[in-house]
């Protein structure tokens, strides 16, 4: 568990990042190597959400990763605006290492990987707060991924908790 001070290092990383201007501090926690998403919001609306959802990386490089993608990466956007930038609300989610589960055991409140053929898709566990109904949840993440609706029952599983920090 990361505290709330490492969780404010972890949101100023992000968003100095975003203004180009990220050095990765050299606290401990920062060489770690843990799966991580950044959110931008802004009033509530989603703005980007880019991640890594494995360990493949130390945490300080993820986030800048993330940060980045987000901020101008994000292919369901257009990359951030100068203006844009001092509007944006960020969210940095922490990931556990995903683990392999089955639809029955997907619950509210998991983050949930779907795999199915050469397609992937992700949600937060924070969707569950737009998307609780655990059908129109994985109807979502199927749709998310290119299938049809309904493909997610054919699908394989990786679940998934978070330590989200806000700003």
């Amino acid at each position: 568990m990361l505290s709330k001070q490492d969780g404010q290092k972890l949101l100023k990383l992000a968003r100095d990042s975003i203004h180009h201007k990220h050095k990765i501090p050299n606290d401990p926690f920062f060489k770690e190597e843990r799966g991580v998403f950044v959110t931008l919001t802004i009033n509530g609306e989603l703005r980007g959400c880019i991640g890594l959802p494995y360990p493949v990386k130390p945490l300080g490089e993820a986030v800048v990763e993330a940060a980045m993608g987000a901020a101008y990466g994000d292919p369901r956007f257009f990359p951030l605006s100068e203006s844009e930038k001092e509007q944006i609300n960020i969210e940095v989610s922490i990931l556990t290492k995903p683990v392999n589960t089955t639809l029955e055991e997907i619950k509210f409140g998991d983050g949930v990987i779907l795999h199915y053929g050469i397609r992937d898709s992700l949600f937060l566990p924070q969707v569950w707060d737009e998307l609780s109904d655990k059908d129109i949840f994985l109807s979502q993440l199927s749709m998310k991924a290119g299938l049809e609706r309904y493909d997610y029952k054919k699908a394989s599983y990786k679940k998934f908790s978070v330590q989200a920090f806000k700003e």
